[in-house]
């Protein structure tokens, strides 16, 4: 079995490379390949407008009796976009460019046009000069002579310009300096001006906080002292509550007379051990006596009987 790639191929022994028959090709034939239009163009036929790197896909042969320094020249074949018109250019090895044939005219080559032209002129000058040694000494005599008209032209153009613009340039730098330095003195002057008109403002309405503050200290009470420990107001309106509470449950309502005549209660005369008689207190709704008394009274009474 044969390898499917094959690499070496097998020649006979009688194989004569001398008898196998040459392609024969013409040498106006043409390929077909794929470009980029070289240059703006115009189609002559429709008037549209072909911008340079359009694509195509061209045909291209080789000029027939046309070289340059044994260079071949190209020619290709495109069609316009609109109308399908045939346009031809062909390439320019002497400039590095492409020249347009037929089917359409080249944009924006007016600078190259001049150019060309005094390529042109220079090339007709040198020609001109190496033969003819008197039309040497003419022309660098036309060349003195223009350069000394444009070196005058020129000398005009100034004392022109300085007759009609007579500028003192020192003057203007010292205007200029005067007025930076007016400038800047203006400025500190309203600097100044405003740092007093402050200081004043500040200095009357500090008087008039002192005054207020003397007239508060003159009309007002001497607060209550601060406590020792900021957190004792906490528990004071709790532990005080507690206490009205308490003697509340065990006393009852001061200013509740039915229940204080209940806590009160009368007792006959009788005699201590010392033969001293005591009064019970008597109730009376009419009575003006406090409650406080009542009970300092009852409180004594039972002192004295237990004595």
């Amino acid at each position: 079995m044969s390898e499917r790639k094959v690499l070496n191929k097998y020649y006979p022994p009688d194989f004569d490379p001398s008898a196998i028959p040459k392609l024969k090709l013409p040498k106006d034939r043409q390929y077909v390949v794929r470009l980029m239009a070289p240059f703006n163009m115009r189609c002559k036929t429709c008037g549209e407008y072909i911008y340079k790197g359009k694509k195509f896909n061209a045909r291209k042969e080789t000029v027939q009796n046309e070289l340059y320094l044994g260079l071949p020249i190209f020619r290709f074949y495109i069609k316009c976009t609109r109308c399908l018109a045939e346009i031809t250019f062909k390439t320019d090895p002497e400039n590095t460019d492409y020249a347009m044939e037929h089917g359409a005219t080249r944009n924006f080559q007016a600078e190259k046009l001049i150019e060309e032209d005094e390529k042109r002129q220079q090339k007709e000058r040198e020609e001109e000069e190496l033969n003819n040694p008197m039309k040497v000494l003419e022309n660098r005599t036309k060349d003195s002579k223009l350069e000394m008209e444009v070196l005058e032209n020129l000398q005009e153009l100034k004392e022109l310009n300085q007759r009609q613009a007579n500028v003192d340039f020192e003057s203007m730098l010292q205007q200029y300096k005067d007025f930076e330095e007016e400038r800047k003195r203006k400025e500190k002057e309203e600097d100044e001006r405003e740092l007093d008109a402050l200081m004043k403002l500040t200095e009357k309405k500090r008087i008039i906080e002192d005054s207020d503050s003397d007239e508060e200290s003159a009309h007002t009470p001497s607060m209550p002292t601060a406590k020792a420990n900021p957190t004792d107001i906490l528990s004071e309106p709790q532990n005080k509550k507690l206490k009205t509470e308490s003697w509340e449950r065990s006393v009852g309502k001061l200013n509740s007379k039915s229940q204080l005549a209940a806590l009160i209660t009368v007792k006959k005369q009788h005699s201590n051990c010392s033969g001293k008689k005591v009064e019970a207190p008597s109730q009376s709704s009419g009575s003006g006596t406090s409650a406080l008394s009542l009970l300092g009274a009852y409180s004594d009474s039972e002192d004295s009987h237990s004595d």
